[in-house]
C-alpha cells in the first residue's frame, strides 16, 4: 500500500478514502430513509404486524451499523491492508466481547424479571391480613 501510493503521488489512497466516504454517506442516507418511512413501506404496504416491522427495522440498522463499521475499521484504521493474521487477532477478541455485551443484557433482563417478581409476591404478601392466616 505504501509502495503504490507512493508511486502515484498517494492518489490512489486519496481514491480509496474518497471512495469509502461515499459508501459511508449513502449508507447513512438509506438509514435515514428507513428510520422515516419503515412505518409506511414495512406495515402499511407489505402488511407486517408493527411490532414485526421494529424487529426488521432494528435488525436492519444493526447490519448496516455492522457493515459500516468494517468499512470504517478496514479503510480508515488501515486493517484492511494488514496481514489477514493481525487483522484477525484483533477481530477474534471483538467478537467475544461483543458476545459478553449481549450474554450480559440478556440475564440483566432475565434478573430484571426475576426482581420485579420477587417485588410483586411481597408486596401480596404484605398487602394479606395476618388474622386470616391464622383462622386457616
Amino acid at each position: 500500500m505504501a509502495s503504490a501510493s507512493a508511486n502515484d503521488g498517494g492518489a490512489s489512497a486519496r481514491k480509496s478514502i474518497i471512495k469509502t466516504a461515499l459508501q459511508l454517506t449513502a449508507l447513512t442516507a438509506f438509514e435515514f430513509l428507513i428510520a422515516f418511512t419503515w412505518e409506511w413501506f414495512l406495515v402499511d404496504t407489505l402488511g407486517f404486524g408493527v411490532e414485526t416491522g421494529i424487529a426488521i427495522k432494528n435488525a436492519t440498522f444493526f447490519i448496516l451499523t455492522i457493515f459500516k463499521a468494517f468499512l470504517i475499521v478496514a479503510e480508515f484504521m488501515h486493517l484492511g491492508h494488514e496481514v489477514k493474521r493481525l487483522a484477525w487477532t484483533i477481530m477474534i477478541p471483538f467478537v467475544f466481547i461483543l458476545w459478553l455485551i449481549i450474554g450480559l443484557v440478556w440475564e440483566g433482563t432475565y434478573w430484571g424479571e426475576q426482581s420485579s417478581e420477587a417485588i410483586s409476591y411481597h408486596s401480596v404478601v404484605l398487602e394479606t391480613d395476618p388474622a386470616e392466616e391464622i383462622k386457616i
